[in-house]
């Protein structure tokens, strides 16, 4: 995927990049990444969008309006493509997304809405979303390959609370993956419910930070885990990560929350692992969990 600096990209629309940026705040578009030092990237894709209706004569909040719906093409793309059945359709219009945008952007603005679509039109019990969450899981696992590699940075431990790989929620921990992997950080996912070895595993990826993700498994499972992991790598933050529109609905104990777009999760936790001032949104931090599992109150299920 191609990008340009803030310079390159106001030279290719004809704007001073003040006026780059200052588009940028009122109207969210164009939406740039970061780069490792913070400088802002955008897609040429997007600029190109816009240059393109700009040179109709349109306003600038029209010429916005008709770039988003240029971008935005693609959702439907994909969602028509699995409607179908049509897997190798699917594939095309994931390419097709990353043309204009970076691959986080590309999950978090055209997978993952696509997915939720198929699913509020089918059920996700049915078997048209078992086709396309395994081809979207399948397709973020190798997204996840290809991305570079982080074994000497610092680790995030990803405490899966999924019910299985088609959980809706399974797709957004593997969106968080991805996410927490193209930011530099080291993952390591395992199941809550899995307590022996546990000590083993944490001695070699010596995690800062830990992410309960889904909400599948009762509360007493998910204690005990959180107990066991801060018992063997000590006072770890512990936080929640649910996609989005379940966060409304979330365990009752202190723990916080990050944010549900995956993107921005991935950020506040790295931010959080190298100790920025910036704070994750919500709550308190996570020490209930240490009381609840001395406790081991009657499980209940967890509302997501």
């Amino acid at each position: 995927m191609r990008t340009l600096k803030t310079s390159e990209a106001a030279a290719v629309l004809n704007v001073s990049p003040n006026t780059l940026r200052a588009w940028e705040r009122r109207f969210g578009y164009p939406k740039p990444q970061r780069s490792p030092g913070k400088h802002r990237l955008y897609t040429h894709g997007e600029i190109a969008a816009l240059r393109d209706a700009l040179q109709e004569g349109l306003s600038i909040s029209s010429a916005i309006s008709r770039a988003r719906e240029s971008v935005a093409a693609d959702t439907h793309v994909l969602v028509g493509a699995l409607a179908a059945y049509e897997l190798e359709r699917a594939d095309a219009a994931m390419e097709g997304a990353l043309a204009l945008r970076s691959v986080e952007r590309s999950v978090e603005e055209v997978l993952l809405p696509s997915l939720e679509e198929i699913g509020d039109r089918h059920g996700t019990e049915s078997a048209p979303w078992a086709l396309a969450a395994r081809w979207a899981g399948e397709w973020l696992l190798r997204a996840q390959r290809l991305s570079p590699p982080a074994s000497s940075r610092p680790s995030v431990l990803l405490g899966d609370a999924t019910r299985d790989q088609l959980d809706p929620d399974a797709l957004a921990l593997r969106a968080l993956e991805l996410c927490t992997t193209r930011v530099g950080l080291r993952t390591v996912t395992l199941p809550v419910t899995g307590l022996a070895g546990l000590g083993d595993v944490l001695g070699a990826y010596a995690p800062r930070v830990v992410v309960i993700a889904g909400g599948e498994e009762n509360d007493d499972h998910v204690a005990r885990w959180a107990y066991r992991v801060r018992a063997a790598a000590g006072a770890l933050p512990v936080l929640l990560f649910h996609r989005s529109g379940r966060g409304d609905r979330t365990r009752t104990t202190g723990a916080r929350h990050l944010a549900a777009a995956p993107t921005l999760a991935a950020s506040q936790l790295l931010d959080l692992v190298e100790g920025s001032s910036r704070e994750v949104s919500g709550g308190e931090d996570a020490a209930e969990y240490d009381d609840h599992a001395h406790q081991a109150p009657a499980p209940r299920r967890m509302s997501a």
